[in-house]
């Protein structure tokens, strides 16, 4: 690799595309908000978590340590979270309502669409974070920072619960630009509001509610905690008092994130986060993604086999898409990127195959590749470094998939390995290529019986087109056809894949 680039990202607080400096050397410690887990993660969700990932991924190609943070909240974050101080119900305790008998308790509920979010996350290739915190696991640490910014004059009790107030904190507004008491005010709409508030900005640390179904004990009596302070206690209980950066979706601006400057620099007396990443929202073909549109997809919708009510996306095809535009620019979702992106793939699989079988065939020969490959992922690497410039990094990786498949007969034991280690790098920096599970999960045939009988019936198919039976062996690609199945006719045989529903 050549002189690694400079990794510059655009910061929603400064407001300007910054080289990004850890505060330890070629240390990047950041956090993620993750999930509510109170029903399945959609794509644009996902979106925003594949920021995060490849964040991580970026620095750990220039050769940092990353410690990455992304927390699952199982509590606290009310259906009016667009407000200040949110009202409303509980999400988790609404999809219990919802979800009827489906689950015992809430509790059963949060483990259910956590293990949902991983395997989700797992299935579009995200790395692992070092700690995914659960808010329910940490409320003690939630309320020791409670006690101290009630200690410090920044959080006051009434009757419902302890709030922060934002007139000591003279900084608040500083990442969205909403501060005016009047601008906050016309943002609560109708809700119910607490009468004993001392401004309407302040927003709420501790909930008193003797119906809500998860409580805990505290200095202030029985109740559960705001979603903001969450956030604030989990980050820090990992990254420290002062961490390098912070990730979400653009809606979490504010009040979110605001809130939880206020919270960090109060506890901490210093600036907690360095960079503030957001990611701009998605729209599903050209329209604002929503359920009455019919335009709601989460990541099962998509990768999901059709017998399961999928559509047979290949989850790194699904990946793909979301990289196919930059991460603060909005991003039109349609199935024409989805079809293509399951085509590019499928050419990076047609590569690393003929890579493996040149590796095997053992053949002599000078090193074709030496030249362009390492120079196409500098050029990919380097994009990434441009504040996530996925669509160039793509357009770089793709020249390098091209040239290896155009390669023919050059490509020899020595281009093999330099063409393997191209894609490795590639793989670890985009994501494009495996992931980890990668045979289980669609190697790419998961349900054997379904192999068995496309197997039995190209085999007849063959056959018939040896002997002349050309209308035979027509009447069993229709029926291959009709099953969902895509064949592949090529010099070096006929290959096959299940197809996506789009």
């Amino acid at each position: 690799m050549a002189d690694a680039p400079s990794f510059h990202l655009y910061n929603s607080l400064t407001r300007q595309v910054e080289a990004v400096e850890p505060l330890e050397d070629e240390h990047l410690r950041f956090y993620a908000c993750g999930p509510t887990v109170y029903t399945y993660a959609h794509i644009g969700n996902f979106r925003s978590f594949l920021t995060a990932d490849l964040i991580n991924r970026t620095a750990q190609a220039l050769g940092w340590d990353t410690t990455f943070v992304s927390n699952v909240t199982d509590v606290g974050h009310l259906t009016q979270d667009d407000l200040v101080d949110p009202e409303g119900e509980d999400k988790m305790a609404a999809a219990l309502e919802r979800e009827g008998q489906r689950f015992a308790n809430i509790y059963d509920l949060a483990r259910y669409y956590t293990e949902v979010l991983l395997d989700d996350w797992n299935a579009l290739n995200l790395l692992e974070p070092d700690v995914r915190p659960r808010a329910t696991e940490h409320v003690s640490h939630q309320i020791k920072a409670v006690e101290r910014l009630m200690e410090r004059g920044h959080a006051y009790e009434t009757d419902q619960g302890v709030y922060f107030s934002v007139d000591t904190f003279p900084d608040y507004g500083k990442l969205s630009g909403n501060q005016a008491a009047d601008q906050l005010q016309a943002t609560s709409r109708d809700t119910v509001q607490d009468p004993d508030k001392n401004d309407p900005r302040d927003f709420a640390l501790w909930k008193k509610d003797p119906d809500h179904l998860m409580q805990w004990h505290s200095p202030w009596g029985w109740g559960f905690p705001g979603w903001h302070i969450e956030c604030s206690a989990m980050s820090m209980a990992y990254l420290g008092d002062a961490f390098d950066l912070h990730t979400g979706g653009e809606d979490l601006a504010f009040p979110h994130h605001e809130c939880e400057i206020a919270q960090n620099e109060c506890l901490t007396g210093e600036t907690s986060v360095r960079y503030w990443i957001h990611t701009r929202f998605l729209q599903v073909e050209g329209e604002k993604m929503s359920k009455s549109a019919d335009n709601f997809f989460t990541v099962r919708d998509l990768i999901d086999p059709p017998e399961e009510g999928g559509r047979g996306v290949d989850p790194l095809a699904l990946r793909y898409t979301l990289m196919a535009g930059q991460y603060r620019k909005p991003f039109n979702f349609t199935k024409k990127t989805l079809a293509d992106s399951a085509r590019i793939i499928g050419r990076y699989q047609d590569a690393a195959d003929a890579v493996e079988h040149a590796l095997q065939a053992d053949a002599e020969g000078p090193d074709h590749a030496a030249s362009t490959l390492p120079r196409l992922y500098d050029a990919t690497l380097a994009a990434m470094c441009d504040d996530l410039n996925t669509p160039k990094a793509l357009a770089k990786a793709l020249e390098g998939v091209k040239f290896i498949n155009g390669l023919g007969d050059d490509l020899n034991t020595a281009t093999a390995h330099t063409a393997q280690e191209w894609l490795v790098d590639t793989n670890d920096l985009l994501g494009i290529i495996w992931h980890q599970g990668d045979a289980e999960r669609a190697a790419p045939h998961e349900n054997e019986d379904l192999a068995t009988k496309v197997e039995a019936l190209l085999d007849e198919r063959a056959a018939a087109r040896e002997s002349g039976n050309y209308d035979r062996a027509d009447a069993i690609r229709d029926e291959l056809d009709a099953m969902g199945i895509e064949v592949m006719d090529s010099p070096e045989g006929t290959t096959w894949q299940r197809k996506a529903v789009l």
